[in-house]
């Protein structure tokens, strides 16, 4: 996203550092999260079928259930399997618009996906023989690989263990 005209970067950067003074302690004073973990991400996406091919046969991600959301009659509530027995889930909404991806407040900037070496050599090998376009190695990123899905949703793989950033452990 381009920075705004007129931004206070000074500003912004001396509220960020505040906002970090104030809120984040060091790894060993943190409390334990009341929370196991993540169960699953909630996303819409415009056609079930679509959804399922980009993330099930291109990527390789297994597809474990596919039911009738029970909030909404006729709209679907599928999940693949993300690992470390995390889900990703998807509804469609037939019979509602659904506009363009745009990066709004509320809105899902990205996922990022951890992957061994390995599984980012295969993704990377993928996405160019398939023609994807992609932000990362040679591209500006070197640890990561940024895509658009097909209802536009950020997925980033990352070549990164979990729990930790740019080599810094961030969880207990």
């Amino acid at each position: 996203m381009p920075q705004p005209e007129g931004a206070d970067l000074d500003a912004i950067r001396a509220r960020r550092a505040e906002l970090k003074d104030k809120y984040l302690k060091p790894r060993a004073d943190r409390p334990a999260t009341p929370v196991r973990g993540v169960h699953h991400l909630a996303l819409i996406c415009r056609d079930v079928e679509q959804t399922i091919r980009f993330y099930h046969e291109f990527l390789g991600f297994p597809l474990v259930e596919l039911v009738e959301n029970r909030d909404y009659q006729g709209s679907s509530h599928f999940f693949f399997d993300i690992g470390n027995r995390n889900l990703l889930g998807f509804f469609d909404f037939p019979g509602h618009d659904h506009p363009d991806f745009t990066e709004t407040i509320g809105a899902v900037q990205h996922l990022a996906l951890s992957v061994t070496p390995e599984s980012f050599a295969e993704i990377k090998k993928k996405l160019d023989e398939a023609g994807i376009d992609y932000l990362g190695p040679d591209r500006g990123v070197e640890d990561s690989l940024y895509i658009r899905d097909p209802n536009g949703v950020g997925v980033e793989f990352y070549r990164e263990e979990l729990g930790v950033f740019e080599g810094e452990h961030l969880t207990n």
